[in-house]
């Protein structure tokens, strides 16, 4: 283990010990924690996406921190420590690569996530746990929604139930639009109906990124990153003129987001 790895597995137990550690660290559990590491796995994924490798930097290092905090909470109660986490990643990588550890070497990228398949499916049965009852199960429920559709998704289309192609996804988006148009119609809206309906749009639509070979997560987070600069343009352009969004007239603000759009395309 290297020096570093040591002092922060040192620091991490020094704030865990009772009397002389941190009051708030020592009032965590991995249940209060959890939040944290999610919150932390997102941060890295944002200084992923604005290129910005100095604060990926230190965000891998929070995303590491969590790690240490889970295992020592883990070490407290006799359960594992850091070493083990560490061992049990290491022989997962080995067993799971044999194309790459063993004698298969021939594999494709499609055939190497078919035998991960195959090699988890073989864990769980030396360990005696039950196969899943649904070929969904283990699709994570703490997933973003985006994701854990896109994944549900994959899950189906191991066993055909999918679309051929995004264009027969198109014809469904437009089906479930006039669904909603149809309640939104309605002389009485049934917001729970509403809800379902567009939900069922925002499933559809996640569908027609995965057969686009698009991450509907990365690109939202795209649109929003879109959305705040070219709003950031209209308040900008506003207090130049004297004036807020607040006093502005919509047909003012639109008019400043058509040149925010413009001057993304021409950079003038």
């Amino acid at each position: 283990m290297s020096g570093d790895i040591a002092r922060l597995i040192e620091i991490m137990a020094a704030l865990r010990t009772p009397q002389t550690g941190c009051p708030w660290d020592l009032e965590q559990d991995f249940r209060s924690i959890a939040p944290y590491t999610v919150e932390e796995a997102y941060e890295v994924a944002d200084a992923i996406e604005r290129g910005d490798l100095d604060e990926l930097r230190d965000e891998l290092g929070d995303l590491l921190l969590q790690v240490v905090f889970h295992a020592r909470m883990a070490q407290e109660q006799g359960v594992f420590a850091f070493p083990d986490v560490v061992a049990a990643i290491c022989d997962k990588l080995i067993r799971r690569h044999p194309h790459v550890f063993g004698d298969r070497t021939d594999l494709s990228a499609e055939g190497v996530t078919a035998q991960w398949d195959e090699i988890k499916a073989a864990e769980r049965a030396a360990k005696g746990t039950p196969a899943p009852a649904s070929l969904l199960d283990g699709v994570p429920l703490a997933l973003p929604a985006l994701t854990r559709a896109v994944k549900l998704q994959q899950k189906a289309s191991k066993v055909g139930f999918d679309w051929n192609n995004a264009a027969h996804v198109m014809g469904k988006i437009r089906e479930e639009t006039e669904e909603i148009a149809a309640e939104l119609d309605a002389s009485a809206v049934d917001p729970k109906a509403l809800e379902e309906e567009i939900g069922d749009l925002l499933f559809v639509v996640a569908n027609l990124a995965r057969h686009a070979n698009v991450d509907p997560e990365q690109a939202l987070r795209g649109a929003n990153a879109k959305f705040q600069r070219r709003f950031h343009h209209i308040e900008r352009r506003l207090g130049e003129m004297g004036t807020t969004p607040e006093a502005a007239s919509l047909d003012e603000m639109e008019e400043l987001w058509v040149e925010a759009k413009r001057q993304e395309k021409t950079g003038v």
